[in-house]
């Protein structure tokens, strides 16, 4: 099967979230004698210079965007059996980021144009195009009117429905080479929704979660789709990400201190290092608690402002916070460690290195979301054995399963409402089971038993692509539960 992949970044080259985690995980994944897998991608110029040096030159060739005449490189790398392909034109990707320019409509439609020449000049037909999120969703549509006999079926992963690539209707006459006749489906709310184009166009659409998957069909979670959503459900389905299991490994993280396995005494070494190095109170007995995420209302941060007062006045706990964000949640998690020097440090900003060493030495990461597609701080937890606490939306539901102490299930803590009391209630459960010494080795044994690899995921999107081309046959992969049962 020739499966090609369609993205704006990509972990190791160039990364603003988790798109650029799976774009570098799941290719690898599926990559296979019988699969031949390919990524197209933007040269941005965050491309690192140790992979800027591999590229080899393909080919130069012109695009027509509006009145402009762009010259256009290809270069190609092969890394870990995966062909890489980077487009590269100064004007449009020689920026200092990847998104968040007045002219990003015009920046992926070039994208889109270059893409599709790219993909007419492979030497075999795909068999699967896999595009993801806005920045890719005019493919799907370009794929279906133009009738191409070089892509049989399309596949378009929504990772966030509320980043939609929506552009005046400009846009259309100017850029897009479309009769008027395919309006409808590429404009929403008189604008041009690269998102819609997808939605309507693609053959199959997946999200990163089946819980997500179901939100984004109501008016709550649709962030104005959902009508589109819905008219098209048969063709959704959500499969939650996976992470590289062999990146966020605490036993070979060369960020570590104290590597450990399931070892409870090494990791609170990393607690003591921490604690050490920020100047809080040293102590393993005192539960310490982690926010790694950006600092903005979607996250939740908002419940746990709310409620922090109250939690560290009457707790012996820490609480370190990690990220950045909007100026209004730095502010006030700056003068939460003010008002508790010994309890809590805020770091703005965002070090990978100081990230995995706070994931090393805490007992809790918590995760409040108000939605969350999928998310991968839970699972990167869960493998640094840290017990994630989290709301039951999006992919947190359908990755942690909130402890029982009588069935002896679940691999976390978890509430359901959008409401300060319960996530106070359940920042106290978390004390409560810590101290229980029986009941907090029960979860821990959950912890070291639950698996968010990538196999899996990759399962289940080899079979959607069967399913679509209707051939027989999946790849075996060891399948790890994501709930977990102990017996009483």
């Amino acid at each position: 099967m020739n499966i090609v992949f369609v993205a704006s970044e990509c972990f190791p080259f160039f990364k603003t979230g988790g798109l650029a985690d799976v774009i570098g995980s799941l290719p690898q994944k599926l990559a296979s004698p019988h699969n031949q897998i390919a990524v197209i991608l933007p040269k941005a110029q965050a491309l690192p210079a140790e992979y800027n040096k591999q590229l080899t030159f393909q080919k130069s060739f012109h695009v027509h965007v509006t009145w402009r005449k762009q010259v256009t490189r290809l270069y190609q790398l092969k890394k870990d059996q995966i062909t890489f392909y980077f487009i590269e034109n100064d004007y449009y990707f020689g920026r200092d980021r990847l998104y968040g320019y007045d002219d990003d409509g015009e920046r992926f439609t070039f994208f889109t144009h270059a893409a599709l020449e790219v993909m007419e000049s492979l030497r075999h037909p795909i068999d699967i195009l896999h595009c993801h999120d806005w920045q890719t969703g005019l493919i799907p549509a370009y794929v279906k009117i133009q009738g191409t006999k070089q892509v049989k079926k399309t596949v378009f992963t929504i990772h966030n429905l509320q980043y939609q690539g929506q552009f005046p209707l400009s846009v259309f006459d100017e850029l897009l080479h479309f009769s008027s006749e395919h309006l409808p489906g590429i404009t929403h709310n008189h604008l041009v929704n690269f998102m819609k184009a997808a939605i309507f166009h693609a053959d199959h659409i997946t999200t990163v979660s089946p819980t997500y998957a179901e939100e984004i069909t109501t008016e709550l979670g649709g962030h104005g789709l959902a009508p589109v959503l819905r008219q098209y459900q048969s063709k959704l389905s959500g499969i939650v990400n996976g992470i590289n299991t062999d990146e966020f490994n605490p036993q070979t993280d060369q960020a570590l201190t104290y590597p450990y396995k399931q070892n409870a005494t090494i990791k609170s070494q990393n607690k003591y290092k921490i604690q050490t190095e920020l100047q809080l109170s040293i102590s393993k007995n005192l539960p310490l608690f982690a926010v790694i995420s950006r600092l903005v209302q979607s996250k939740g941060l908002d419940l746990l402002l709310s409620v922090a007062d109250l939690f560290l006045e009457h707790h012996q706990v820490q609480l370190i916070i990690v990220g950045s964000g909007e100026k209004l949640f730095e502010e006030r998690f700056l003068k939460l460690q003010s008002k508790y020097p010994t309890k809590v440090r805020t770091i703005i900003g965002f070090s990978e290195d100081l990230a995995r060493q706070v994931y090393a030495a805490s007992d809790f990461l918590i995760m409040p979301s108000l939605f969350e597609p999928c998310g991968i701080s839970q699972m990167i937890a869960i493998h640094y054995e840290t017990v994630p606490i989290v709301r039951e939306t999006g992919g947190l539901k359908d990755t942690i399963l909130s402890f029982n102490e009588h069935t002896l299930e679940g691999n976390g803590l978890s509430f359901t409402n959008y409401n300060a009391n319960d996530f106070l209630f359940t920042l106290n459960r978390a004390i409560t089971l810590f101290r229980n010494k029986t009941l907090w080795n029960l979860l821990l044994q959950n912890v070291y038993q639950s698996n968010f690899n990538w196999g899996k995921s990759a399962v289940q999107y080899q079979q959607l692509y069967n399913h679509l081309l209707g051939v027989e046959g999946v790849p075996t992969y060891e399948l790890e539960p994501t709930r977990i049962h102990r017996p009483i």
